[in-house]
């Protein structure tokens, strides 16, 4: 690219602050250094035509981890720190909702449910066991109890008939959350330049040189918010999970409200503007779906199917409109890593399939670092 003046000049000259990233955590880190540095140029730098990675291809799962995938975390985390991690969570979705609205981004608490199949006995029967441990905990942070059993009163099949309600688990409309977003970042007059990839950086004693793909330019300071990507960039204990995700086409008379998880969180599914979105099945494939290709696989996509005919619409035809991918990141703990790498490098990632519930405070903390 062969910059003019003006380009250079409004674009790329005086640099204060470069995120890498404009998904979730990019967006929020910009919008505070803002609000810390009112007189600062802020550069986004995103691979993509729209928000790259999970941002814009989540299922709009406004959560903070179904009792199974706690039950999970109580395993190999003190209690004490999978609470602070769910309150990390709960308290990046307030920050979310604080900044965008709950309109603007179709927010409806309608709750959270968890199915089991009737062949995974002992998830639930441990969940059973843990429930009322797990009520325990979280109650500090939400004064009454969060998870109960209930009844399945939706008519799905193949399933354990008594399932868990968690009534402060909500969903959104992502497409119109990332829009807010940057909306507001826009009339904040942070820029955002689509489509470049950073090839390569150099950290120097007063600033960082960043590489794109056909040009360089200087920053003061450099921030991360690259989350599946990020070990392309830079060594951290940070791995990309692929999400595969399907969507029916409208389905008459359909009664399912909220947001649904089965087996441990690996699929999850909801209905927005009635047909059902559903996503997930990599535990089908760990080693495949550690990838940062977008795409979808038979294996995955065939296990989609069949779950929604035999256990989700039973009594339903539907058709598949539409499918996608996403990429996430994920690490060894299901904790951020937020942190000072140098002198003027910085990132925030590994959101641990939790980027809408904890993506505005990781922003937030990224830009605390400065």
């Amino acid at each position: 690219m062969h910059l003019s003046y003006w380009e250079y000049k409004s674009w790329f000259q005086n640099v204060d602050f470069t995120i890498v990233g404009s998904g979730i955590v990019g967006l929020h880190a910009a919008l505070n250094l803002r609000a810390r540095f009112p007189e600062s140029k802020i550069l986004i730098i995103e691979i993509g035509s729209l928000p790259e990675g999970a941002s814009t291809k989540n299922a709009g799962f406004a959560c903070f981890g179904s009792l199974s995938e706690i039950v999970d975390d109580l395993k190999i985390q003190a209690p004490d720190e999978v609470y602070k991690l769910i309150a990390k969570r709960w308290e990046g979705l307030q920050l979310l909702r604080n900044r965008i609205g709950d309109e603007a981004m179709d927010f409806q608490q309608n709750g959270g449910y968890e199915l089991f199949t009737e062949n995974d006995k002992e998830t639930f029967d441990e969940c059973l066991e843990q429930l009322d441990f797990v009520n325990e905990l979280l109650f500090p942070l939400f004064k009454s109890p969060v998870f109960k059993m209930q009844k399945d009163v939706f008519g799905f099949q193949k399933i354990h008939q008594r399932i868990i309600f968690n009534p402060f688990e909500a969903q959104i409309d992502t497409g119109k959350m990332m829009q807010q977003l940057l909306k507001i970042a826009y009339s904040e007059g942070i820029l955002i330049l689509n489509n470049q990839s950073v090839t390569d950086y150099q950290e120097n004693d007063l600033d960082v040189k960043v590489n794109l793909a056909d040009f360089s330019f200087s920053t003061k300071k450099l921030l991360f918010a690259t989350n599946g990507f990020s070990k392309t960039l830079f060594i951290e204990d940070v791995q990309p999970a692929r999400a595969q995700v399907l969507i029916t086409k409208p389905i008459s008379d359909l009664k399912i409200k909220g947001t649904f998880h089965l087996d441990k969180g690996y699929y999850y599914f909801r209905n927005i503007d009635n047909r059902i979105l559903f996503g997930g099945g990599r535990n089908l494939d760990f080693k495949g779906e550690t990838t940062t290709d977008f795409g979808n696989t038979n294996l995955i996509q065939n296990e989609l199917e069949r779950l929604l005919k035999e256990v989700i619409l039973p009594n339903h035809k539907f058709e598949i409109e539409h499918r996608w991918s996403g990429i996430m990141g994920m690490g060894q703990t299901k904790n951020p890593i937020v942190k000072q790498l140098s002198n003027h490098i910085y990132c925030g990632v590994r959101l641990g399939g939790m980027g809408i519930a904890i993506g505005s405070l990781v922003g937030k903390e990224l830009a605390d670092l400065v």
